[in-house]
């Protein structure tokens, strides 16, 4: 016989009420209480498919490191894509930003959301009280095994970036990283090494370095550009620089003209994210690029699929290059100069 919500009640030790509640996710229950009464359901057996409440808020969550969206705008263009999926679903989104030493289950209680999109990095213990609460949730920017989420072709994006740099004979490539900590920063930093095993070149570690965590993520990066420039001269400088981003990777670039360097001819940046700032800067920069909207609304429909083909997506990513690198455009016929565009190999599949 099927597990009833009078069995729950009774293994639960709440009223058919509570049981209720707790299962439709309303108002009205301690965080204890409801993940109490849906482990109980869950532990007997009760059908799945009804635990799934029809999703009618949504809180977008963001560590508070990644809330300058004035600095840093690629969660700007995610949030963006997330509000446009959850207006075509009739789903009411809200925005919490939140540090380690806040209660995140104190502060979602008053948002009240069906269903959480945590986006970029948070924190191992963050990320455990979440998925304890029991709510619908996928990942964004972010990786956990057995979590749906979507991300971006990092790894392959690196790749791109580094085989555009080989083929203009810049094999001295420094990359500007963040912490690691954060999964699209690792996934860049691997893609990156990787490439120097597949094009048969020696990779120098001393040309990898990762920006100050105390500090702003331009004036880091700053800060990095020029301890590579002071650690190193003539044949051990190196001639370009991949940067974890594009805020990176325009900062590395300040400093490198500051110092009469000329970009591209002494040294080759290239970015990651393709912001607005990138095509606008002088030179613009060769960068990365991908649609942050789609990795915030394919965020949403990944959430809302009750069996989607694949729990963790990858989208793909396209290098633009420009004049911050060598060659960086050709000329049509109109005389106007065009960015390159290569797409990255992979689109949607699992890491």
């Amino acid at each position: 016989m099927a597990t009833t919500i009078r069995d729950i009640a009774r293994a639960a030790n709440v009223s058919i009420g509570t049981v209720s509640r707790a299962l439709k996710n309303q108002p009205g229950l301690s965080e204890a209480t409801r993940v109490r009464v849906v482990e109980t359901a869950r532990r007997l057996g009760y059908d799945a498919a009804q635990l799934r409440p029809r999703i009618r808020r949504l809180t977008f969550l963001l560590h508070r490191q990644h809330n300058n969206f004035a600095a840093s705008p690629f969660f700007s263009h995610v949030l963006h894509g997330v509000e446009n999926a959850c207006r075509a679903h009739g789903i009411v989104p809200s925005l919490l930003t939140a540090g380690p030493t806040e209660d995140i289950a104190d502060q979602l209680r008053l948002h009240a959301p069906d269903a959480i999109a945590i986006a970029g990095f948070v924190e191992p213990e963050t990320l455990a009280a979440l998925v304890a609460m029991g709510r619908p949730l996928v990942l964004i920017d972010l990786w956990a095994p057995n979590l749906r989420s979507v991300n971006l072709d990092n790894s392959a994006g690196a790749a791109l970036a580094m085989r555009h740099l080989f083929a203009l004979n810049r094999t001295r490539v420094a990359f500007i990283g963040g912490s690691l900590a954060h999964y699209s920063i690792a996934q860049r930093a691997l893609g990156y090494r990787r490439a120097f095993f597949e094009a048969g070149l020696l990779f120098d570690p001393s040309l990898e370095t990762t920006i100050d965590a105390n500090l702003p993520p331009d004036a880091g990066a700053a800060l990095a550009m020029q301890r590579l420039l002071d650690a190193r001269a003539g044949d051990e400088a190196p001639n370009a620089v991949f940067a974890y981003n594009d805020v990176a990777a325009l900062a590395a670039m300040r400093v490198c003209l500051a110092r009469g360097l000329r970009v591209p001819e002494d040294i080759a940046i290239v970015g990651f994210d393709d912001i607005p700032a990138a095509a606008q800067a002088a030179p613009s920069l060769t960068t990365i690029a991908a649609d942050k909207e789609a990795l915030g609304s394919r965020g949403v429909e990944v959430l809302l699929d009750d069996s989607p083909a694949e729990f963790q997506v990858r989208l793909p990513v396209r290098l633009v290059v420009r004049a911050s690198s060598a060659h960086a455009t050709y000329t049509g016929r109109t005389g106007t100069p065009r960015a390159l565009d290569m797409t990255s190999s992979h689109s949607e599949t699992t890491p």
